[in-house]
């Protein structure tokens, strides 16, 4: 996929698992109690992820006895739900807890355990309508959280689009400073993932690998608000290889991003025969290799189709595979994937590509049938529409916003059954 901008998507919240949680709870509630821990109190620099991620690492011991299921939430509070049977210890816990932020303006004057502005202890029987009523409005504010959130982050973004497609052209002076920044900057949290997946009839994905780009829309809004980079392709070419070589060096650093599967890049044919690339071949394994696939576009494999074909030999006897990106259907029939030596191609859905008639599908069936039916990849899958579509014409692996949003609520689900099952074993684990 070409460094395309990131959607917004929806993710199952803790705040939804613990709504639902509550809900099951209210058969089993006898014999439990719960907590809730307001990180939210304490100064900002109290509650940095790592310092949250600390203090929920003490609930570990509970929740691997299956005692207690801990929620930590999007505002830093934590919510638990416990076994009295472990009242003792929790209580020695929460002391633990209170002792990591002890620098905290809450504690100067000291907070009461059971009434403060940092605990709040609920009993499951008697205070179960107080617990759910709670517990639905934490949901409820971090859902219009999240819609304030993603309504400002639009706005900002029409904004600044509109004053890009008019904006200051992109200079050489300009690329200078922003390739002297780019060459300091951490550029993880740019980096993006998003998956390649097969969906079954019942439109459950199925990951096969995905692929890792640098938002080229964050990267312009952080360092280059105001300029159109589309105003000059061939030096936004010359940024797009410069972002190769931020991408190989991430890449190579196994500890800058948590990468699992295969996984797919952008690299420019110009960057894969640079030094850049040889060094980066030459501190990877093997096998690191052949899980790798390097997805070039098919602007940049036409405009020199001999270092095109040169680059590929050489990434293909490195083990790696690679897949034309940036294809519509109108030109799917000019390619010949064999002849190019690609693996995958990828084709950008447009919706009128649903409107073609029923000759001009039976050719687009056949051209897909010659590439391999398991080589073709839908991106820019924004609806079902495009699914029911690419499936009904022999295509069998999908990306795009609708993807995302089907493993996130696949994952909701696997995750709601794993709390459900969890409260069965603990019920088991009581009789």
């Amino acid at each position: 996929m070409a460094r395309a901008p990131d959607s917004h998507k929806m993710l199952p919240s803790q705040e939804n698992l613990l709504v639902d949680y509550v809900r099951r709870l209210e058969d089993h509630k006898e014999g439990r109690k719960a907590l809730h821990i307001k990180l939210s109190a304490l100064k900002p620099y109290n509650r940095r992820e790592q310092h949250v991620r600390a203090a929920a690492n003490n609930f570990e011991p509970f929740i691997k006895d299956l005692d207690g299921q801990l929620f930590s939430l999007k505002n830093s509070d934590f919510f638990f739900i416990y076994k009295q049977d472990i009242q003792s210890a929790l209580d020695t816990l929460v002391q633990q807890v209170r002792y990591m932020f002890s620098d905290d303006p809450l504690f100067e004057k000291g907070v009461d355990k059971d009434h403060g502005d940092f605990t709040d202890w609920y009993d499951a029987e008697a205070d179960f309508d107080k617990i759910l009523k709670l517990v639905q409005r934490l949901a409820e504010a971090e859902h219009r959280r999240q819609e304030e959130t993603h309504d400002k982050r639009q706005n900002t973004r029409s904004a600044l689009k509109a004053r890009q497609e008019k904006g200051d052209p992109l200079t050489p002076e300009v690329l200078g400073r922003v390739e002297t920044s780019l060459s300091r900057a951490d550029l993880s949290n740019l980096v993006r993932r998003q998956f390649v997946c097969l969906i079954n009839k019942q439109m459950t994905p199925e990951q096969r690998f995905s692929e890792l780009y640098i938002s080229i829309k964050d990267l312009r809004e952080t360092l280059l608000p105001g300029v159109n980079l589309l105003s000059n392709p061939w030096l936004f070419q010359h940024l797009t290889e410069t972002l190769d070589r931020r991408m190989l060096a991430m890449l190579s650093k196994t500890d800058t991003l948590t990468i699992s599967g295969d996984i797919s890049f952008n690299m420019n044919v110009s960057t894969l025969l640079a030094a850049e690339f040889l060094n980066f071949d030459d501190n990877i394994t093997a096998a690191r290799r052949g899980a790798m696939i390097i997805e070039v576009q098919k602007q940049d494999i036409f405009a020199d189709i001999g270092a095109y074909l040169f680059a590929r030999e050489f990434v293909h006897e490195k083990g790696y595979r690679v897949c034309l990106d940036g294809l519509s259907y109108k030109t799917l029939s000019m390619v010949d994937r064999e002849r190019l030596g690609v693996d995958f191609v990828k084709l950008v859905w447009d919706p009128e590509m649903g409107d073609q008639n029923e000759e001009e599908k039976e050719k687009f069936v056949e051209e897909i049938n010659k590439i391999g039916r398991g080589r073709v990849i839908l991106c820019r899958v924004d609806n079902r529409e495009a699914i029911d579509f690419g499936k009904s014409m022999g295509i069998e692996l999908f990306q795009g916003r609708f993807v995302e949003n089907l493993i996130a609520e696949n994952n909701r689900r696997f995750e709601l059954l794993r709390l459900k099952r969890r409260m069965e074993r603990s019920e088991m684990h009581e009789g």
